[in-house]
């Protein structure tokens, strides 16, 4: 996808950092975070007016090179920069060197990490989306009180992850060759585990670090489970928990539900980013107010290559 794609920016008063901030924490409220998150802003002046801002998944020095060389005024990622307290930001560490950075060059930073992945047309609808669930719901409910829907089956309701049904039935093989068409490409590919040919008609979805939500996949009754970062083990158990209990139940056809669906973290979260442009121009619209945002199309997962094993 190419910045062209985006919405060009209207007519519309800068905002000052505090008001995109505003709008921000309007989309993505900072109290549905998970306890253990960082997030909100980490570094910049809220008084300062906003005209440029770009949206990446990730922190990382080619990030920011990207948002200095155009000139943003705002840097937004999902992921935080620092997640754990520290006692220096000096440029002496290469975390530290991001923040002298950001700010020599006149650039914040801002993070929406759980909050966004737990909010409607955040991460996990944007996933949703693009592999066809409909009739979703959130997989675990936002513990968070008086934000969100009251009821899972309300399109508003907040939470981590979504299920739902898949606009058509398709094989299991068939399914993670459309995850590996609707996703950006990395290294790793995709992995899937399970009989490529069964049939899977539900599926749930979680963008990011996947495997500890095993539970609330099987309580859901989902076919397939499309995640990231998948580890030996606890796949292993599912799997193997899975197939045992289908023979115990002496269930006809394919053993075994949920398969498992393995993308790269990042790719699983960064068509969240073109809903976080569109909807921040919404916001700051019904104010009166605009900016120029873009998608950063650096792909910032970590592995860079992959030797097919024999």
């Amino acid at each position: 996808m190419s910045s062209s794609d985006l919405p060009a920016p209207h007519a519309g008063t800068a905002p000052t950092l505090a008001q995109v901030v505003a709008a921000l924490d309007g989309l993505y409220p900072p109290s549905t975070a998970e306890g253990w998150d960082a997030v909100g802003l980490v570094a910049g002046d809220p008084a300062v007016p906003v005209r440029k801002v770009l949206f990446a998944v990730d922190p990382v020095s080619t990030v920011v090179d990207q948002a200095l060389d155009w000139g943003a005024d705002l840097l937004v990622t999902h992921h935080p920069l620092f997640l754990r307290g520290v006692s220096s930001v000096a440029a002496t560490t290469f975390k530290g060197s991001v923040v002298h950075r950001l700010l020599t060059g006149g650039c914040a930073l801002h993070v929406a990490h759980t909050n966004a992945d737990a909010a409607p047309r955040g991460v996990a609808d944007a996933l949703a989306d693009l592999v066809g669930i409909t009739d979703r719901r959130p997989l675990e409910l936002s513990a968070a009180t008086g934000v969100g829907a009251a009821s899972d089956n309300d399109a508003g309701a907040r939470g981590i992850g979504r299920v739902g049904r898949l606009a058509e039935p398709t094989t299991l093989a068939g399914f993670a060759r459309r995850v590996a068409a609707a996703l950006p490409a990395t290294a790793q590919g995709i992995r899937f585990s399970g009989d490529p040919d069964a049939v899977v008609t539900t599926a749930a979805v979680l963008g990011g670090s996947g495997d500890g939500y095993f539970d609330a996949v099987r309580a859901a009754d989902a076919d397939v489970y499309v995640t990231s970062d998948l580890r030996h083990h606890p796949a292993s158990e599912l799997r193997e928990r899975a197939e045992f209990e289908a023979r115990a139940a002496e269930i006809p056809g394919p053993a075994g539900t949920p398969f498992l669906v393995d993308t790269a973290h990042y790719a699983s979260e960064w068509p969240w980013l073109r809903y976080a442009v569109e909807d921040l121009a919404a916001a700051l619209g019904a104010d009166g107010l605009a900016v120029e945002a873009r998608v950063s199309e650096l792909v910032t997962d970590p592995w860079t290559g992959q030797v097919p094993s024999r």
